[in-house]
């Protein structure tokens, strides 16, 4: 099962990167939002996901360690709140310059 996370993981950092580098500002905000979400796979991983009993003293000799799911859990609350802003500023920016092309942003024209 960890075998089948960890590909997961590893194609959803190559979606990921994939939209981190293309033009669009919308696709990159969304790419750095499956960037965490693999990270948060990652951590889950790492973390083993059944190798104990419930994190509760006494019911078992084996209890899970609570660390991987409480930073988990933070960090889903950071990328939401991240993701949140980013797209308020893409928006703002969008209807003040009626563009999300990151080139166009720069200053730099198509010919």
């Amino acid at each position: 099962m960890e075998t089948l996370i960890t590909i997961l993981s590893g194609v959803l950092v190559t979606v990921a990167t994939y939209l981190i580098l293309s033009k669009s500002v919308m696709r990159v905000i969304l790419g750095t939002a499956i960037l965490s979400h693999a990270a948060h796979l990652l951590i889950m991983t790492m973390g083993g996901l059944k190798t104990g009993s419930v994190p509760i003293l006494g019911e078992g000799d084996s209890n899970v360690d609570a660390l991987p799911q409480a930073l988990i859990l933070t960090s889903i609350v950071i990328s939401f709140a991240v993701t949140a802003v980013s797209l308020v500023l893409a928006y703002r920016i969008y209807k003040e310059t009626k563009t999300d092309d990151l080139y166009e942003l720069r200053g730099f024209k198509d010919e």
